[in-house]
């Protein structure tokens, strides 16, 4: 789990699969420390927030049920519509959000999707996390290079050795090797 700073609040992240999750229960605390869950209940209520997701669901997620969404669309805005992202994910079996019981729990985002909610948050923090996360991302790729031309050239060294060993060093000076001029003077 990688964390990163943004205006003093740490932001959880973490991979899953290939895709970096984004936790918007962090960034839900910099409006509501207290209830950070109702920040996002909040966000998930409204028609713009149900129509990104969907599109974001569409593109994204094959097995997405969208037939769930109009009834959701027409419901999305008034006071009586609560949305929870446990509901949405079980709704729509829906991928770009998911939810983590336990000491690092929290409901976590897709990178596009935090970044749509930060927004929504502030627009400010918005910016700042998305600089944070591609220091990250750079930091990341300079260690996987780094990492990646280490073992290249470890490759490299045993392809080499074992091939000067195999046609560069005849035989018989591999047993000079074994017994030195000297002994074999005396």
């Amino acid at each position: 789990m990688a964390k990163i700073t943004v205006q003093n609040n740490i932001i959880r992240i973490i991979k899953v699969e290939s895709y970096d999750y984004i936790c918007i229960t962090d960034i839900a605390k910099i409006k509501n420390a207290i209830e950070p869950k109702d920040v996002i209940k909040n966000w998930l209520r409204t028609k713009n927030t149900i129509e990104y997701l969907a599109l974001w669901e569409n593109l994204n997620n094959e097995n997405f049920k969208g037939v769930e969404i109009d009834p959701l669309l027409k419901e999305a805005g008034s006071n009586s519509f609560t949305m929870s992202p446990t509901r949405w994910i079980e709704l729509t079996n829906a991928i770009g959000i998911i939810t983590k019981n336990g000491t690092q729990g929290g409901t976590y985002a897709q990178r596009d999707i935090a970044f749509k909610f930060a927004s929504w948050v502030s627009v400010e923090f918005e910016l700042y996390l998305i600089k944070e996360f591609q220091r990250l991302k750079s930091i990341e790729q300079e260690k996987i290079g780094w990492s990646a031309k280490r073992e290249l050239s470890k490759i490299n060294y045993h392809i080499h050795t074992d091939a000067i060993k195999q046609n560069l060093v005849p035989p018989m000076s591999l047993a000079v090797l074994k017994y030195p001029l000297s002994e074999k003077i005396a």
